[in-house]
């Protein structure tokens, strides 16, 4: 096709919305606090593995000081990690509870030419998955302006009807209801319905 590549327009909508996870400089203090709390040792049992004087170490915590890279190689041997894993922000292993339902046919409609989309757990900003579901109205690959390509992930579940999964570097494969797909969503993909009436899919998009 001689058509730019384009998003779908969830995804592109979501994007330009600014709903996106922001990069926060990391906090030394901080995370030093927490290293040192990870492995329940006070302010005098943190010191005297890492050979620091207390008072310097509770500067540091506190953001009153900037280490000297003696200092940051002492703190790093006695916590027993290398200097770049001071710097290192922890992966998020705690629990925020969030949670959203999405009754039936409530959620937020995007209607393409193509596809009417069902935008679920609207309510959640910040998501690294975008779900939704999606009638499939298109028959052809005419039908499309080019391939539809964009970052990440993504995964198909076939929820009614049957549809043909059109991708960039395959065959074309036939998908009916149960059927399930994962793919690299910067292949170029596009999906179509093939059964009698507009088949309906799930559609789960990464978005990191």
């Amino acid at each position: 096709m001689t058509e730019p590549d384009k998003e779908p327009s969830l995804i592109r909508l979501h994007r330009e919305s600014g709903d996106t996870i922001p990069v926060e400089p990391l906090n030394l203090g901080s995370r030093v606090r927490d290293l040192r709390k990870a492995r329940n040792w006070t302010l005098e049992q943190a010191a005297g593995q890492a050979g620091l004087a207390r008072s310097t170490l509770s500067k540091i915590e506190n953001g009153q000081m900037s280490p000297t890279y003696e200092a940051l190689k002492k703190l790093a041997d006695g916590l027993e990690i290398t200097i770049p894993q001071l710097f290192t922000p922890p992966r998020k292993a705690q629990v925020n509870g969030r949670m959203a339902i999405t009754r039936s046919d409530a959620g937020e409609a995007h209607p393409t030419a193509t596809y009417e989309h069902e935008l679920l757990a609207a309510t959640l900003t910040k998501k690294t998955m975008l779900p939704y579901r999606a009638r499939v109205r298109a028959r052809s690959f005419e039908e499309f302006d080019g391939w539809v390509r964009h970052d990440g992930e993504e995964f198909l579940y076939v929820l009614t009807g049957a549809i043909r999964l059109i991708t960039e570097f395959y065959e074309p494969v036939e998908m009916r209801r149960g059927d399930s797909a994962y793919y690299d969503a910067s292949m170029g993909h596009n999906v179509i319905s093939i059964s009698e009436d507009d088949a309906s899919i799930l559609w789960v998009t990464s978005l990191a």
